[in-house]
């Protein structure tokens, strides 16, 4: 059957070039933001929640911010694809059905539904597209004054994340809470290992290797298996997660958890330089992502972090983090409780854990209602940065340093992006042959 068509709406990203300095990002990520300086008087009315991406992660975005306050509605919902609006809908309406106040006037199709929700009077708005909207659709929600839940990652390039960058600054002077979904950050059992960290359980951390091995996320299906009547660009979103322009690449839209650990061990001081290795070993049907990457970061007291990941199938399996320092070592072997040895062995005393995502919700609500608003900005920033840094020093087979990340000049948003036009995708990176721009 073929997919249902969209409007050919368009959109458009401005560019922001050099819009801050190295060392004013370093020193503003150092710090971990948690509460916004400003408080402000607290909320007990009704807040209206629209949904911008309805696919699985949206839904369940939503769910969670349903059930994360008891006075709280969906009232909006926007996506590209009208089936997969209703498919969304019909579940939120199953979990919520008391909380789901969605009309036919508030269900926004096409490439520029996301502005229909903003202006929809909606109060919190959950980011949940591909990321590569990311920077288009933080920016108009800032610019509106929602409160904002935003899935990782927040860019797919520089220019991308210098735009989240001055989004996350005016952010807090408004001030409006906005939390990221670096999930591992609002679970208890990694929040306790990393403060005992943080503390010096294992002496001065010297080295960290964070692994991500795991099967592919959304396998490109064969060119044949497109529609005669598919355009480019829906072509491209419906297989959104093997076009770098949508997706940034496997390091950059999934094993960025791991490398938001690696940051969160750093206490967000980013690496200074990064070396990596990727490539591709199964055939892409015409996507033009990795499947494997590792990555080297040092830091600026001589501390290195090693990312290893790869999304093959039939291959050995890992997503931990090690650990080590002067007087011990650090574990969190997979999706299990967190471990120490050494001089201050411990282990996180729990059986298992609160739901990481419904936290953070929690947590959203529980600030805005509060008036001392939450903002992960920085972080979620600096932690997006950090895994394009080791995407360009693998496309790219060079030596890239936190400042030529950071003021990169590729821009791999779409110019004038609409249904219709001709989007081709552009070819695998090549280490030694792709440029660094």
């Amino acid at each position: 059957m073929n997919p249902s068509p969209a409007p050919p709406n368009s959109t458009s990203r401005r560019q922001f070039l050099k819009t801050s300095t190295t060392a004013v990002l370093g020193g503003a990520l150092a710090s971990q933001w948690a509460l916004s300086g400003r408080a402000q008087a607290p909320n007990s009315e009704t807040l209206k929640v629209g949904l911008i991406g309805c696919g699985g992660r949206g839904t369940g975005a939503a769910a969670q911010a349903l059930h994360a306050d008891n006075n709280v509605m969906l009232t909006a919902m926007a996506d590209v694809f009208p089936e997969r609006l209703q498919a969304s809908l019909a579940e939120l309406r199953r979990q919520a059905p008391d909380k789901v106040k969605v009309q036919d006037d508030h269900s926004f199709i096409g490439l520029d539904a996301y502005q229909k929700v903003l202006d929809s009077g909606v109060d919190v708005v959950i980011l949940t597209t591909p990321p590569g909207f990311r920077p288009v659709h933080l920016k108009a929600a800032v610019a509106a004054n929602k409160h904002i839940f935003c899935e990782k990652p927040v860019a797919t390039d520089a220019p991308g994340l210098r735009s989240v960058m001055e989004s996350v600054a005016e952010s807090k002077q408004k001030p409006i809470a906005l939390v990221a979904g670096f999930c591992w950050r609002y679970n208890t059992s990694r929040r306790a290992f990393y403060q005992h960290i943080h503390d010096g359980a294992i002496g001065d951390l010297r080295a960290i290797y964070a692994t991500y091995y795991t099967s592919p996320v959304k396998p490109m299906p064969p060119a044949d298996r497109r529609p005669a009547n598919c355009t480019d660009v829906e072509w491209q979103l419906r297989n959104w997660y093997n076009f770098v322009w949508l997706c940034g690449d496997s390091i950059v839209e999934q094993a960025v958890h791991s490398v938001d650990k690696i940051a969160w061990a750093m206490r967000d001081v980013p690496p200074t330089r990064a070396v990596a290795v990727g490539g591709r070993q199964i055939p892409s049907h015409g996507g033009n992502i990795y499947d494997h990457f590792e990555v080297n970061y040092e830091f600026a007291n001589g501390e290195r972090a090693f990312l290893a990941c790869r999304q093959i199938s039939g291959c050995y399996n890992d997503n931990s983090d090690y650990l080590l320092g002067t007087r011990g070592a650090g574990t969190i072997p997979n999706w299990s409780a967190p471990v120490i040895t050494g001089e201050n062995a411990w282990r996180y005393p729990k059986r298992q854990d609160l739901d990481m995502y419904q936290i953070e919700h929690n947590e959203l609500f529980a600030s805005i209602r509060s008036g001392k608003y939450l903002n992960d900005g920085d972080r979620m920033a600096s932690t997006t940065l950090m895994a394009l840094m080791g995407r360009m020093a693998a496309y790219t087979g060079q030596q890239i340093t936190w400042e030529q990340a950071l003021h990169s000049q590729e821009n791999l948003y779409p110019e004038n992006l609409s249904w219709t036009m001709s989007l081709s995708a552009p070819p695998m990176a090549l280490p030694g042959i792709t440029k660094f721009v």
